[in-house]
C-alpha cells in the first residue's frame, strides 16, 4: 500500500467520525445543561426564592445569535454553491453577531447587578446565582463556538472549503447551531418558569 493511499484512507476514517464525536459532546453537554435547569427547578421551592423580569439585553441576544445562525446557513448555502466571497462576508457577519451576543451577555449581567441581584455574597439569591451561573455556562459554550467559528474563517480565508470539501465547515456550522438552540432553550426556560 502506498503512502497516498495510506492518507486517504485516513482522512476517510477522520471524516467518518468526525460528525458522530461531535454529535457525543454535544449530547454531553445537553445532560449538563438538563442537570443545572433541573436543579433551577428544584431550587425554585426554597423560601428565599426570589423571581425578576430578565434584563433586556437578554433579548436583544436572543435576536442577536438567532441572527447569527441565519447568517451562517446563509453562508453555507453561498458556499455549496461555490460562491467563496459572499460566503466569507456572511460568515464575518456570524462572527460580529456572535461577538453581539457575548456583549449583550455581559450587559444583560450589569443589568442584573444595577437592580441589586448578585451572583455570589450577601446581596445574592440562589434565583439570580442559577441564572448568572447557567448564563455564564452557555456564554463559555459560546466562546468555544466562537474559537471554532475563527478556525472556520481561517480556513475560509485560506480557500480550504468549496462545494465538494465542506466537512470543517459543517462541523463548525452544526456546533454553532446547536449553542444557538441551547440558548433559546434557556431563554424560554428562564422566561417562562420563574
Amino acid at each position: 500500500m502506498s503512502e497516498q493511499s495510506i492518507q486517504r484512507e485516513l482522512q476517510v476514517a477522520k471524516r467518518k467520525s468526525a460528525k458522530p464525536m461531535l454529535w457525543v459532546s454535544m449530547i454531553s453537554m445537553v445532560m449538563f445543561f438538563a442537570g443545572l435547569t433541573s436543579a433551577y427547578v428544584v431550587s425554585m421551592n426554597r423560601e428565599d426564592w426570589v423571581t425578576f423580569d430578565l434584563p433586556q439585553a437578554f433579548y436583544v441576544s436572543t435576536v442577536l445569535i438567532v441572527l447569527s445562525s441565519v447568517t451562517l446557513f446563509l453562508s453555507q448555502k453561498l458556499l455549496k454553491k461555490d460562491n467563496i466571497q459572499a460566503s466569507f462576508i456572511f460568515l464575518l457577519l456570524t462572527l460580529v453577531l456572535g461577538l453581539g451576543f457575548v456583549w449583550y451577555q455581559y450587559v444583560g449581567f450589569n443589568e442584573l447587578k444595577a437592580i441589586g441581584l448578585y451572583f455570589t455574597g450577601p446581596d445574592s439569591t440562589v434565583s439570580t446565582s442559577f441564572i448568572i451561573g447557567i448564563t455564564f455556562m452557555h456564554v463559555l459554550h459560546l466562546i468555544a463556538g466562537i474559537i471554532v467559528l475563527l478556525v472556520v474563517i481561517y480556513n475560509h480565508f485560506k480557500k480550504k472549503y468549496s462545494s465538494t470539501d465542506m466537512l470543517g465547515f459543517e462541523l463548525g456550522a452544526i456546533f454553532w447551531h446547536f449553542v444557538d438552540v441551547l440558548w433559546i432553550y434557556l431563554f424560554f426556560f428562564f422566561y417562562f418558569i420563574r
